[in-house]
């Protein structure tokens, strides 16, 4: 074995064997998962502000789609159903008001009251979905309002 060791050496310091050693490819492989785990964890924290963002956005668009409802359709209440549905009449007919409803259920949900009020409810409920009796909800008033989003 010494004999093959001390020829295989030999072979090598020549030029005539090409390769890496197992050695300098497990460490290659150590470098890269340590590489990999600080990435991983420098991101862990994004997909919070994102959520941040996605509820801002998603309150604006909302806000935006209710006050045109109410400008074109004086005195009728809004609904989610009102603004996804296709209008068959006045200024935006044959178009909703918003092509689907906004819904991140892991991190919060939009849902109109029977009064026409805009509400957010922040907050994670029973198997990992927001719902209306889990969690924070309160009136939508602008992106002050998913300050709580995680």
């Amino acid at each position: 074995m010494s004999n093959t060791l001390h020829r295989l050496k030999h072979l090598r310091d020549a030029g005539e064997i090409d390769g890496f050693t197992m050695i300098e490819i497990l460490i290659v492989i150590v470098v890269l998962g340590i590489l990999a785990a600080v990435v991983i964890f420098a991101l862990g924290g994004i997909s919070g502000k994102t959520a941040v963002a996605a509820c801002e956005a998603d309150g604006a668009t909302v806000s935006t789609a209710m006050a045109d409802f109410t400008a074109q359709n004086n005195g009728i209440t809004v609904s989610e159903t009102r603004l996804t549905s296709v209008t068959t009449t006045g200024a935006g007919a044959g178009s909703a008001y918003i092509q689907s409803w906004p819904n991140n259920a892991p991190h919060y949900i939009f849902s109109i009251t029977a009064a026409g009020v805009l509400q957010v409810n922040i907050g994670t409920g029973a198997g990992g979905n927001a719902s209306a009796s889990v969690g924070t909800l309160q009136p939508y008033i602008g992106p002050a309002s998913c300050v709580g989003v995680t």
